[in-house]
């Protein structure tokens, strides 16, 4: 971190990658964060027990055990934002990922900047007094103030990369959230889900 920047707090990071980590390391540095660099979750569960990160980067394994990392931290009251990174993205697997407890969830291969710019929106939201409130749909499972935001941008006709960039998340993040709130509300695509929400009828099967 440059010498006449004062800290924006600790970002901890698990990346596999020799070259990914090393260009993180730097952009976040540059941006002044303080980078802590683990090679496991056990090491990142411990560490964070200790002290409070500003922000979680965790690269997510295929064998999807990074999840279990994730639950780890929300069941011990970790309020850092935790950023999901993979080369193995796939809806559902953002899907678990959200549900999990991460704020976002980025496809590799990403660009660093791209990175910096996300973890300063989440650090950003989190700080926001009520990010914990949540909405309903009537008769539906209660929706996450960030699924709520999602779902006010589908309902202003925005595609899936329009609210991405709107909310400084990952395309692949927003198609998770989106999928979320559709399993909650039984609909079986968005045009079924504002049907419903506009007072025109339940979702159809079609």
């Amino acid at each position: 971190m440059p010498g006449n920047m004062l800290s924006k707090g600790e970002v901890f990071v698990i990346e596999t990658d020799a070259t990914s980590l090393e260009q993180l390391s730097t952009a976040l540095q540059q941006s002044a964060y303080d980078v802590i660099c683990f090679a496991d979750g056990a090491w990142l569960l411990s560490e964070a027990k200790a002290r409070m990160p500003a922000c979680v980067l965790m690269e997510l394994p295929p064998d999807r055990s990074g999840l279990d990392v994730l639950r780890r931290l929300r069941e011990e009251n970790c309020m850092a934002p935790v950023l999901v990174t993979s080369a193995n993205g796939s809806i559902s697997m953002a899907v678990d990922a959200i549900k999990s407890g991460a704020a976002d969830f980025i496809e590799k291969p990403f660009r660093t900047h791209d990175i910096v710019g996300r973890i300063d929106a989440a650090i950003d939201e989190f700080a926001q007094p009520g990010s914990s409130r949540q909405r309903w749909l009537p008769g539906c499972e209660a929706l996450t103030e960030r699924e709520g935001n999602v779902l006010e941008h589908l309902a202003a006709g925005l595609t899936n990369k329009e609210i991405a960039r709107r909310m400084h998340l990952s395309a692949r993040t927003v198609e998770g959230y989106r999928a979320s709130i559709l399993k909650k509300a039984g609909a079986k695509n968005v045009t079924d889900l504002l049907r419903r929400i506009f007072g025109q009828g339940s979702p159809t099967e079609a």
